[in-house]
């Protein structure tokens, strides 16, 4: 089955002392690539590789509290693979089968999947191959979010911007899954 929409997917092999870093600096990294209100542009340094993110309070406090409760699922299940999805919307008339007017419904134009897995290094050697192989991946990662957003296909999924106001005119839905369930 085909969704209407690009669904743009970033894999990652993440340790315990990387994991909230580097879901922190890709969910920003992905708003600022997808907010179109007026953003205060901040970055993060992660594994020397440095990732732009946005000063927002609201972001900010959205991205603590799915990574968080991406950690809290991971750390304490047997489960050590996950999914944050971020899902862009736009908000459209719902009609009913005779066109009559049945308030609004989020339609989505774009979704970010990423797949996280939690793996432990265990010497000191496999820490700096798994360090150097987790900061290619986000370097990949980035050029992966300016690719789509420069593309014709990222750009043209983006509805007409009807309403300015705020930082995001489109709604905003991360989801967090661990294993097949949905926690948060």
């Amino acid at each position: 089955m085909s969704i209407g929409y690009p669904t743009i997917t970033i894999d990652l092999i993440l340790d315990r002392l990387t994991t909230k870093d580097v879901l922190h600096g890709v969910l920003h990294s992905i708003l600022f690539h997808r907010l179109f209100g007026t953003v205060r542009p901040s970055t993060f340094e992660v594994l020397d590789v440095t990732m732009p993110g946005v000063s927002d309070p609201e972001m900010e406090l959205l991205v603590s509290e799915k990574v968080d409760t991406f950690w809290k699922g991971i750390e304490g299940g047997v489960n050590k693979r996950g999914q944050i999805i971020v899902t862009f919307s736009e908000k459209r008339p719902k009609k009913s089968w005779f066109q009559v007017y049945m308030g609004e419904e989020d339609v989505p134009w774009e979704q970010w999947v990423i797949n996280a897995e939690l793996r432990q290094p265990k010497s000191e050697r496999e820490r700096q191959a798994f360090n150097a192989t987790l900061a290619s991946s986000l370097t990949k990662t980035i050029h992966t979010m300016l690719t789509h957003t420069s593309s014709e296909r990222g750009r043209s999924a983006v509805p007409l911007i009807t309403n300015a106001a705020g930082i995001s005119p489109f709604p905003i839905k991360v989801t967090v899954r661990v294993g097949d369930v949905e926690v948060g």
